[in-house]
């Protein structure tokens, strides 16, 4: 299932208080795109009885469980893309256009 990174959980955290949503869950929301691609949706908000909840680094995640397919086995990061310019990213093997980090790239080494 969708995992997070240390680093991941503190920008979640930190975008929480900033939002006064501290407390609430992180719903990760993805969908299939028209040339295959996956989209990510993120938003606080309360978890419901029929979603599926992981617990990683002090975040808590809900994801539908009909959009847990698409999601198995992704990693979410977050890393600094250029210089000064972090963002949340998705590695998900499940997207046709993932490619792998290559060794010593920012996610890599965000770890």
């Amino acid at each position: 299932m969708l995992t997070i990174t240390e680093a991941a959980a503190k920008q979640i955290l930190d975008s929480a208080k900033q939002s006064n949503a501290e407390g609430l869950a992180l719903r990760v929301a993805a969908k299939t795109t028209t040339d295959g691609s996956i989209e990510y949706l993120l938003g606080f908000d309360e978890p419901k009885d029929s979603d599926f909840t992981i617990a990683s680094h002090g975040v808590t995640i809900v994801i539908d469980k009909t959009q847990q397919e698409l999601l198995e086995e992704t990693k979410m990061d977050y890393v600094e893309i250029d210089p000064g310019d972090f963002q949340l990213i998705f590695l998900n093997p499940n997207d046709p256009y993932y490619r792998p980090p290559k060794k010593n790239s920012p996610a890599q080494n965000q770890k």
